[in-house]
């Protein structure tokens, strides 16, 4: 297993398509995927509020299932640094907390204007957005990552989906670059 961590921000946990994908590729050990039960709370409390079909029942088997299908992702024990930090949004304090604790290379978000930079660097910890994520991991391993692209298409049931339709339901979750090297490389398939 790398000791390569990303921890992954409650915005990119939010939208299944992604989610789906960041957990395919979580099994990948290309890296350790890490996240919090706060992170979780977050995630499946906007799910709940926009989509009044989801059951709070279906939302705890899906934390379930990632955090017994994931090796070591839950971070605790982080609290205590969260007072100390300093960012635009005090919510997301406990994001970095969690990162710094669990020493993370990266924080997987899309909200990038919510952690500064000059922030972030002291801790050593680089902010991406998941479709520079994605792209980064393709570049590093594309046979790794296609293969896991591959399994998750082909893990989805109701609808399935052909290779087409899946770059277009990726398409939604603003991932540009990483849909383009997708569609020019026909390994995903």
């Amino acid at each position: 297993m790398s000791n390569f961590t990303a921890l992954y921000d409650s915005c990119v946990l939010y939208p299944a398509p992604l989610r789906d994908l960041l957990m395919h590729l979580a099994l990948t050990d290309l890296y350790r995927a890490k996240w919090t039960d706060q992170i979780h709370e977050e995630w499946m409390r906007n799910v709940l509020k926009n989509r009044p079909d989801i059951k709070i029942e279906q939302l705890e088997r899906t934390r379930h299932l990632m955090n017994e299908n994931v090796r070591d992702c839950l971070v605790s024990h982080y609290e205590e640094i969260i007072p100390s930090l300093r960012l635009p949004d005090p919510n997301d304090r406990h994001v970095l907390a969690a990162g710094i604790h669990c020493n993370a290379a990266v924080i997987v978000t899309y909200n990038l204007k919510d952690f500064p930079r000059k922030e972030t660097e002291k801790f050593g910890i680089e902010v991406q957005h998941p479709d520079d994520f994605l792209v980064d991991l393709i570049d590093l391993s594309p046979r790794l990552v296609f293969a896991a692209v591959h399994r998750c298409r082909l893990s989805l049931k109701n609808p399935p989906k052909n290779p087409h339709e899946y770059l277009e339901y990726l398409a939604n979750q603003n991932l540009p670059k990483t849909i383009k090297k997708l569609e020019s490389s026909h390994q995903y398939i």
